[in-house]
């Protein structure tokens, strides 16, 4: 990103070429200054600011800060390299925080927005019509689909999670037209998954897959949420998917929040909340 701006500098106006020296010779503290302050060092306008980043393709100021501090994040010491039986706590705590980290810059920066949304109007039509919405997933997937049924359960969905494989082509068998099946995989290669997603796709449910780019699971649904993160097997690799896919999760949950409206939700979330206190301290 850095180069790309650097390259491209001789071809801005001049005030927009200080906004950009200014950048490249404090990236770090040019993504955490306000426009304000930015405008003042660079002795350039505040929309001056705003152009420059515009210029260099981005939506805004905000848009661009976001992208450069994922730049940088990629670029810091440790990012994707594996722990070892020689690392103190510290170099631990490093590394396992900088991949985790750099995991989630990486789908925020790649993810699709229209695929977000698709999914997001599926299931929100699920909920509508009253029906069901189910959740699949096997191993760290399946803890992410028990995450993803208590969201929405909350949010007054009939939904139930499977991290059974039998009881996955079960449930799967039972779904219809207006359904919608969530599953989640990493490697998107467990053969149960697959044929639940086809079983369900062919009785006329919605199926939504979380899964990386090109596996044979990203085939089988209708709806693909790319999510891209080779994890490793090696004896200290941190389970780093099932936090994207967990981040997914909340992502969904809040989009389709948001479509439901707060008139529907502040009611109900607020008599589940007060029975929870009534019977905890009872």
């Amino acid at each position: 990103m850095l180069e790309r701006i650097k390259s491209t500098l001789s071809s801005l106006a001049p005030a927009e070429q200080r906004v950009g020296k200014l950048l490249l010779t404090d990236p770090r503290t040019f993504s955490t200054l306000p426009v304000t302050e930015l405008a003042e060092r660079a002795g350039v306008s505040k929309p001056t600011v705003v152009r420059f980043c515009r210029s260099m393709g981005y939506e805004g100021l905000s848009d661009f800060k976001l992208k450069l501090a994922g730049s940088l994040s990629e670029g810091v010491p440790f990012i994707h390299r594996n722990v070892g039986a020689q690392d103190n706590s510290n170099d631990v705590l490093v590394k396992v925080i900088d991949n985790t980290v750099t995991a989630f810059l990486k789908y925020r920066n790649d993810a699709s927005s229209a695929a977000i949304d698709k999914a997001a109007e599926a299931i929100a039509l699920t909920h509508k019509k009253g029906k069901r919405l189910e959740f699949f997933g096997v191993g760290n997937s399946g803890i992410v689909a028990q995450d993803a049924q208590h969201k929405f359960f909350r949010l007054g969905f009939h939904t139930i999670s499977h991290s059974d494989g039998h009881m996955q082509i079960m449930s799967a068998s039972l779904l219809g037209p207006g359904d919608c099946l969530v599953v989640f995989s990493n490697s998107g290669r467990t053969r149960d998954l697959l044929d639940s997603c086809e079983i369900a796709k062919k009785n006329g449910a919605t199926t939504v897959v979380v899964t990386a780019s090109g596996s044979p699971l990203a085939n089988a649904g209708k709806i693909h949420l790319a999510a891209d993160h080779p994890e490793s097997y090696e004896k200290f690799s941190p389970m780093v998917s099932r936090l994207l896919h967990l981040m997914i999760v909340d992502v969904l949950a809040t989009t389709v929040a948001l479509r439901i409206g707060s008139t529907q939700l502040q009611p109900l979330l607020r008599n589940m909340k007060q029975n929870l206190l009534n019977k905890r301290y009872s």
